[in-house]
């Protein structure tokens, strides 16, 4: 395991915040990525320019960090490519079921004090620690 970097730690946290603020600010949507996406692919409507321009942000922010001399970390699974896409659906299907994501309820939804995305945080923490205990204890994946 890496050592904890809490200097990129801070920044990456701080730049989550700042971009979750701008565009509730600037466009009074919630940052949570799975509806960002979601409805990027879902249609070709108003809202395609800033959806497109968030997820563009997302995946170049790795490649400004490395440019900027930041390292990037080991991108191997640690799982087989079958474990980790039955894990894409899985989470995709939470997503759906949860109205939202970690980004979405987590970041912006406790920031609004929502009830609602207070729940859904939780659930989300206590079905990460089930799942890593049952990986890493009991399947052994």
């Amino acid at each position: 395991m890496d050592n904890f970097t809490p200097l990129s730690a801070i920044g990456g946290g701080a730049l989550i915040g700042l971009s979750a603020a701008i565009l509730w600010v600037a466009n009074g949507r919630v940052a949570g990525i799975s509806g960002i996406v979601g409805g990027l692919i879902a249609s070709l409507n108003a809202d395609f320019a800033w959806r497109a321009a968030f997820t563009a942000g997302i995946l170049a922010a790795p490649l400004l960090y490395r440019a900027a001399g930041g390292a990037l970390p080991d991108l191997a699974p640690p799982a087989s490519l079958t474990v980790v896409i039955v894990a894409g659906v899985l989470v995709g299907i939470g997503t759906r079921l949860g109205s939202g994501c970690t980004s979405g309820h987590g970041v912006c939804g406790l920031a609004r004090l929502s009830p609602r995305s207070l729940a859904a945080t939780g659930v989300f923490l206590l079905v990460a620690v089930a799942t890593v205990f049952v990986s890493r204890h009991i399947v052994g994946v």
